[in-house]
């Protein structure tokens, strides 16, 4: 740690402000967004690289910036060995670990630990190589060549090759067996050069292709599943025990019971991982969650977002170590479009135009009633920030600082009062009672929302608790007034814009009839247009005034009642050494922990 004085302290600024010139010192008409083929090339980059390569993605933070290397950190303890175990928060089951087929970040914090892709982000949120051992870029950063790790094996002792990346591939790019099919569509072709050389062929560059595309945790599209074992197991039983080539091996996993996974000792880099086995437990309610931990029955909690009103709990507990950092994520209320009393059947015309339709005033009214700090203080006692539309502030660059003061959705009870009246239901009278569908977890902050809408609108909206995996069909179904709803490990505009405000979006009503519904939860044109060209545009600035149009369009038409942006909340026991270099946001690393 740097003792300051007015001396180091000057120092440090001025080495601080160096380094940022540095990091925005490049070509933005570049094609490859500003960065070289050297600098692009994996596995590893260099801080002065890294820096840039934040930059040039808009990510780039001041806490980058602090003293010391990037990204470097003290060495975990030397113990190695025990057994680790976990609570994985507010589930009741693991319902798949198949990447082809996960929609919980809860999911893919397991298969982090279990399966490999080319790529995985570090703490810095920056790519580096995981299968690829390195890779080239052609000038026009269309053509990717990866050089694939040698020696490596899954987990029941097939060897990895480049068949495996081309028979991912293959079965990612299936709507009809992956459910993150959209994400390969920039992608041409993919070829096998060699046993460990594959070439990828874009159809335009992409910013995002090394975070969003190949990554092993948050893109899923390209995380390496084996073709023996699913040909063996069959799809139902390899979402339960996937087998893949990473740190820890899935040895028992029965839905509503733990994960057990052990060590694999076969793993390509023979220092990890640390511990012998870890044990994840699902735990549905927050007050067995924290007898758990405080007992010692577990030692770290894992899954969705700890309830708020246990963090000051866990603060206080000198027995645990609470670590907490911004959560690339959105939390919103959606909306169903076809509700009689809430209908919109064509988002495309102007925000003018909507505001004459009673079916939209009353979508502004739910919005502009939502007083988000009330509901941050009271549902999770001060921790998150308001949110406006579903690009996060651990996106950085790409984050509206703006928005809040500007959208449509600003809190507003007058004005949504006055909407309601507008619609035909002054002071709620004669408006229909919602149903506001939310998991057991969320019941209580729930509850808050509903609060807030039925004191500020004069409404009655009623929770109705289901089962995440319930839930997500009903969702999928469209079969909903409103549901508490959002999503997390969002570190790309891709993943705000893509994967959630897009018409041809994964989760926008996958399952829809589309006779009765020709659209899900939203659908907008210009947004749809913005989405698919951010994503293939190199030049930062105008990537990011894409993804502000696209996300102020989403704001103003209200595709949903944007709500809160959570903060990510790390619990442990002190016996727990859990090292900075794996403190990956939204991700449970656990190959480098150990036990003390």
């Amino acid at each position: 740690m740097v003792r300051k004085t007015p001396s180091t302290e000057s120092q440090i600024d001025e080495g601080v402000a160096r380094e940022l010139r540095e990091a925005y010192d490049f070509d933005r008409r570049d094609p490859l967004f500003g960065l070289s083929r050297e600098q692009l090339s994996g596995p590893r980059l260099e801080r002065r690289s890294v820096l840039r390569l934040l930059a040039a993605a808009g990510t780039l933070g001041a806490w980058h910036l602090l003293p010391g290397p990037l990204g470097a950190v003290a060495p975990a303890k030397a113990q190695s060995g025990g057994t680790l175990r976990c609570g994985w928060s507010g589930v009741g089951e693991i319902v798949t670990l198949d990447p082809a087929q996960i929609n919980q970040v809860l999911q893919f914090q397991i298969a982090s630990n279990v399966l490999s892709g080319l790529t995985h982000i570090n703490a810095q949120l920056v790519a580096e190589g995981d299968l690829a051992e390195s890779w080239e870029v052609s000038e026009d950063g269309l053509e990717w060549t990866f050089k694939l790790r040698e020696g490596v094996t899954f987990h029941n002792g097939d060897p990895f090759t480049a068949d495996d990346v081309l028979f991912t591939y293959a079965r990612s790019k299936d709507p009809q067996q992956s459910i993150h099919s959209r994400t390969l569509s920039n992608v041409q072709a993919l070829d096998k050069l060699d046993d460990h050389r594959v070439r990828f062929t874009l159809a335009q560059p992409q910013a995002s292709f090394l975070v969003k595309t190949l990554e092993r945790s948050s893109g899923r599209a390209m995380t390496i599943v084996s073709r023996g074992a699913l040909e063996s197991m069959g799809t139902s039983d390899y979402g339960l025990r996937p087998v893949g080539t990473g740190p820890f091996r899935v040895v028992r996993h029965q839905l509503g019971q733990s994960v057990f996974l052990e060590r694999f000792e076969d793993y390509y880099d023979p220092e990890r991982p640390k511990l012998d086995a870890v044990e994840i437990l699902p735990i549905l309610d927050a007050e067995p969650l924290a007898a758990a931990l405080e007992a010692g029955d577990i030692q770290l909690i894992g899954g969705n977002p700890v309830a708020g009103e246990l963090v000051d709990r866990f603060v206080e507990n000198p027995d645990l170590v609470v670590d907490e950092t911004p959560l690339p994520g959105f939390q919103s209320v959606w909306i169903n479009p076809w509700h009689e009393a809430m209908k919109v059947t064509d988002f495309d015309k102007p925000l003018e135009e909507l505001m004459q339709e009673p079916g939209f005033k009353v979508r502004m009214a739910l919005a502009k009633a939502l007083d988000r700090e009330t509901y941050i203080a009271q549902a999770h006692f001060g921790r998150g920030t308001p949110a406006f539309g579903s690009v996060n502030p651990a996106m950085g660059y790409y984050f509206d600082g703006e928005l809040a003061e500007q959208s449509s959705q600003t809190y507003d009870v007058e004005a949504a009062q006055a909407l309601l009246a507008e619609a035909g239901y002054p002071g709620g009278e004669g408006f229909p009672k919602l149903r506001l569908l939310t998991t057991p977890v969320n019941r209580r902050e729930s509850l808050v929302v509903a609060n807030i809408l039925g004191r500020n609108l004069g409404i009655e909206v009623e929770v109705q608790t289901k089962d995440f995996p319930v839930l997500i069909e009903d969702f999928d179904r469209m079969d909903w007034d409103l549901v508490r709803l959002g999503s997390g490990g969002d570190y790309d505009p891709d993943d705000a814009l893509q994967d959630w405000m897009s018409t041809a979006s994964k989760f926008n009503g996958r399952l829809r009839d589309t006779a009765v519904h020709p659209f899900g939860f939203f659908s907008e044109a210009r947004v749809d247009e913005l989405s698919e060209q951010q994503s293939a545009t190199a030049d930062l600035e105008q990537r990011r005034e894409m993804v502000l149009e696209a996300n102020r369009i989403t704001s103003d038409k209200v595709a949903s009642a944007f709500l809160y942006h959570p903060s990510d909340v790390l619990v442990h026991a002190r016996s727990v050494t859990f090292p900075a270099e794996s403190r990956i946001p939204g991700l449970v690393d656990l190959d480098r922990v150990t036990l003390s």
